[in-house]
């Protein structure tokens, strides 16, 4: 643990005294000092630039989760039967024979007076003995008694409960208001009914990035989850039908920040809840950018690239036209998403994004480890 303190120490230094050189309080950039170099280095073949326009809004917009039903966790509700496991109490009741029938009494819980399910999968039960009842569903044990002890008794009536759920559990943990272990019972319980068992999130929870640890045939598998679709946009298919052992949990939303820098009233470093944060809101968060001496041609968003052999996407909003200031309420940022609002003129973009890239890298960088460390 000394060691990555001691790494991680020296890269927000690095990152500290890089973005010194290159930004200095105002959000100027200094120009003179890369006018050597800027022919040496193309940082072009790495950006993959856009003008915030109508289009691209509709473009990003359409990538937004939206309202969907979930056929495949609907058939699995469907089709859900508890599967009985060791530990589990079972309540074996034949009717008309009242001694082959444990009674609760006025002292004791369904699931004290039961069978109890033993640690080789076996019940006892008078006349049949040993019963093999785990990894079998309710209606097969049933059945299985039915057979085996009607060779003492005459057609008999039997129903068969499970008292007590103590074999299975699934565990939710992290940002949620109260922390809990679940048990799995006869009726199927999805993420929602989980985490509505548990309070709901809580005010500092990361909505975007729950995950679900899951042990399958082929080893341990974790799945990324988004409840900001799941509640806000009604998107079913990041609902999920819960099994034994599966482990919920919700971050913290330490690492959705975005970051406002350059020729504003006020730099700053801003968190995105769950509402979200528009590129509009960000900068009045700021004060809003310098009139006197910003260009406000020259407002840009840095996000890390999904494209191959890309580095970072640029998005550029040309508020010089104040109509176009309209775009910037519809514009969502994201998580760890750079602002940028530069006094520069536009010709010298080699420069901007030359002096930029260095605290964007150290920033991602940062991020991923911070997140390596809690994984």
């Amino acid at each position: 643990m000394n060691k990555i303190n001691t790494k991680l120490l020296t890269i927000v230094l690095l990152a500290t005294l890089t973005s010194a050189c290159t930004l200095v309080p105002g959000g100027h950039l200094n120009n003179a000092e890369l006018a050597d170099n800027e022919e040496a280095f193309d940082i072009s073949p790495l950006v993959n630039a856009k003008f915030i326009t109508p289009k691209v809004l509709a473009e990003l917009k359409a990538a937004e989760p939206v309202a969907k039903v979930n056929n495949e966790l609907s058939a699995q509700v469907s089709d859900y039967n508890y599967i009985i496991g060791k530990g589990d109490v079972l309540s074996i009741t034949v009717w008309d024979h009242p001694e082959l029938t444990i009674p609760a009494g006025q002292f004791r819980s369904a699931g004290e007076s039961g069978n109890v399910v033993h640690s080789d999968g076996t019940l006892f039960y008078p006349y049949i003995g040993k019963v093999q009842v785990d990894g079998l569903k309710v209606t097969t044990v049933r059945d299985l008694i039915t057979k085996r002890l009607s060779r003492y008794i005459e057609n008999p009536q039997i129903d068969v409960a499970v008292a007590a759920f103590r074999s299975k559990r699934t565990f939710i943990t992290g940002e949620v208001k109260q922390p809990a272990i679940l048990p799995i019972t006869n009726v199927p319980m999805t993420l929602l009914d989980a985490l509505n068992a548990t309070g709901g999130l809580g005010p500092l929870a990361d909505w975007r990035s729950v995950s679900l640890t899951r042990e399958t045939t082929k080893g341990t598998t974790k799945e990324r989850l988004d409840l900001h679709a799941l509640y806000q946009k009604g998107d079913m298919s990041q609902n999920r039908l819960l099994k034994h052992n599966d482990i919920i949990h919700v971050p913290r939303n330490d690492a959705l920040k975005v970051f406002v820098m350059g020729d504003v009233a006020k730099a700053s470093t801003q968190r995105l809840d769950r509402s979200g944060l528009t590129l509009a809101e960000a900068l009045n968060n700021t004060g809003g950018i310098n009139e006197s001496t910003s260009n406000a041609s020259g407002i840009f968003v840095l996000r890390a690239s999904t494209t191959a052999n890309k580095l970072v996407d640029v998005f550029q909003l040309d508020a010089a036209n104040g109509a176009m200031l309209i775009l910037s309420t519809q514009f969502a940022l994201q998580p760890l998403d750079i602002v940028y609002v530069t006094s520069a003129p536009i010709a010298r973009w080699n420069r901007v994004m030359t002096q930029l890239l260095p605290t964007f890298t150290s920033i991602r960088y940062l991020s991923d480890l911070r997140r390596d460390v809690i994984q």
